[in-house]
């Protein structure tokens, strides 16, 4: 029961960070139909960004308890500077191009972004440093450590934001047309060219908290980081229906709650022979049961028309 309370909290944790990632694909794809592959790496940026910043600050004598804040607002105007750029150069030219164009720019750009990021970090590991309590705390038999509390606390409180934002602003409801139709939208008075490159702006600064939330829980950061981690995203929002933003959080939730799970009972179940070691298995298998059984996702609907 202890081990099972364990890999539950450890899969709360990751799905708060699965579910924050694939927001970012799902306001892509439900807005433009493109599956935005480099959105992992703007997620690496991010963190890698973050990390750069803190050293800064901490070198010029900025208070402990400031870096943090101040490292990720700079993510996050980096990030969002980003993902406007490369809305405006890579993918708005092709709108109107065959579906495979944009799909391939998209993994150039994310290929691009990798190796950038070389040039200025290096290949290397960098270790984050530990900038909140890490002393872990017992519930209900879990131990959790007070930055995995804060992972989940920051994913939800971004998550209900960002539902408030669409839902209830103007800018949202513009969002929502321009997802509809965008020559309706656009005849209505909406703007349709800077919806979508805040579509852009608003993911990747989702991207840049993500990377930061991950490199804490990990207390490390590399150029490859958000490689994996998108593909994961991507599958959850494929299982919660890619494009609804609710059910990009369900699948990010069911997600990291299936790969701990998994991992924490795989050697139990198999005897031994495979070990947590293979828990990037599940999240794929995820993927091809879902596109198999239920293409949609267990929230979406557009999948089939969209893809």
């Amino acid at each position: 029961m202890e081990t099972f309370l364990q890999q539950i909290a450890n899969g709360l944790v990751l799905g708060a960070i699965y579910a924050l990632v694939a927001l970012g694909y799902t306001m892509v794809y439900g807005i433009l139909g493109l599956i935005n592959f480099a959105h992992g790496e703007v997620v690496m940026v991010g963190a890698l960004v973050t990390l750069a910043a803190i050293k800064a600050l901490a070198a010029a004598g900025v208070p402990g308890v400031a870096l943090l804040p101040l490292g990720l607002a700079l993510a996050m105007a980096v990030c969002m500077a980003l993902g406007a750029a490369v809305e405006r150069i890579a993918y708005r030219p092709l709108r109107n191009a065959p579906r495979l164009a944009p799909l391939i720019t998209a993994i150039g750009v994310s290929i691009v972004l990798q190796y950038g990021a070389v040039l200025i970090w290096g290949r290397g590991y960098h270790a984050y440093p530990e900038l909140l309590p890490t002393a872990p705390l017992d519930i209900f038999g879990a131990r959790v450590s007070p930055a995995q509390l804060i992972v989940m606390a920051v994913s939800a409180l971004i998550m209900a934001g960002l539902l408030w934002l669409v839902h209830r602003t103007r800018f949202g409801r513009a969002m929502r047309a321009t997802a509809e139709n965008p020559a309706v939208a656009r005849l209505m008075g909406v703007d349709v060219d800077r919806v979508i490159s805040l579509t852009f702006v608003i993911g990747s600064a989702l991207g840049a908290v993500a990377g930061v939330l991950v490199s804490i829980n990990y207390s490390v950061a590399h150029y490859q980081m958000g490689f994996i981690l998108g593909l994961k995203a991507f599958t959850a929002a494929v299982l919660g229906g890619i494009g609804n933003l609710a059910g990009a959080m369900v699948g990010g939730l069911l997600l990291g709650l299936i790969e701990a799970l998994g991992s924490g009972y795989v050697g139990d179940l198999t005897g031994g022979l495979f070990g947590s070691n293979y828990r990037d298995v599940f999240a794929f298998l995820v993927l091809v049961g879902v596109l198999i059984l239920r293409p949609a996702g267990l929230l979406g609907e557009r999948v089939a028309e969209r893809a």
